[in-house]
């Protein structure tokens, strides 16, 4: 009878210790395959600033890359990644277009599908559809080039905090002061936020997973 009592309580014992270390790994397996929200302060470690508040901004009327129009429709349902640049830029322009390129190759098929990238020519003088067109495919076909006037420019860069100015080299030949940030905006066409430079491919797909997965939670 007392080496029952001994045997049960041996199994008792062995079959709580089985069920404390599987719900133990189940946990662990929870916790690892639970998609992780970054917070503002993780973001801005890694280069993403957010807004508050997403902010709405007018309406533009551009021409892509294909002389199609390119407005607020072109940005409603999907994750819109904006560089303001212009392919005659020495640097900045070609090394950011070359860091999107990977970053937007980082991708799986589906979040490409989520997203779209975009350069917002400053120069329309001298980037022409065809310039554009042959510019942006040389990162990646599904690129985005897309310009418009001075003035439908300058509203919009003011609007998305991308200020930018005319340089004169000479009598005949000029440069373009701009921001280097590359702007996000969101599925509903609004001012989500953006991501400074020094860019790292790694750090914006992290970032832009947690910014998605945040957003499809609150919406």
């Amino acid at each position: 009878m007392t080496e029952k009592i001994i045997n049960k309580g041996i199994r008792n014992t062995l079959l709580g210790i089985f069920i404390f270390v599987f719900l133990i790994m189940l946990a662990f397996l929870n916790k690892i395959n639970t998609e992780y929200i970054l917070t503002h302060e993780e973001l801005m470690d890694k280069g993403a600033v957010l807004l508050d508040t997403p902010r709405k901004f007018s309406g533009f009327d551009l021409v892509n890359h294909d002389g199609q129009p390119f407005t607020m429709k072109n940005l409603q349902g999907k994750w819109t990644l904006l560089f303001f640049g212009f392919t005659h830029c020495p640097d900045i322009c070609p090394t950011t277009m070359a860091t999107a390129a990977n970053f937007y190759d980082s991708l799986s098929g589906e979040d490409q599908n989520k997203i779209q990238i975009a350069l917002i020519s400053l120069d329309p003088e001298r980037d022409t559809a065809e310039k554009l067109s042959q510019y942006v495919a040389y990162f990646n076909k599904d690129f985005i080039g897309a310009t418009a006037n001075k003035y439908v420019l300058m509203s919009l860069g003011v609007q998305l905090n991308a200020p930018y100015s005319k340089v004169s080299i000479d009598e005949k030949n000029y440069t373009i002061d701009h921001s280097g940030n590359i702007v996000i905006i969101n599925p509903y066409g609004h001012y989500h936020g953006f991501f400074r430079p020094p860019f790292d491919p790694e750090k914006m797909k992290v970032s832009l997973e947690s910014i998605i997965l945040a957003f499809d939670k609150q919406h």
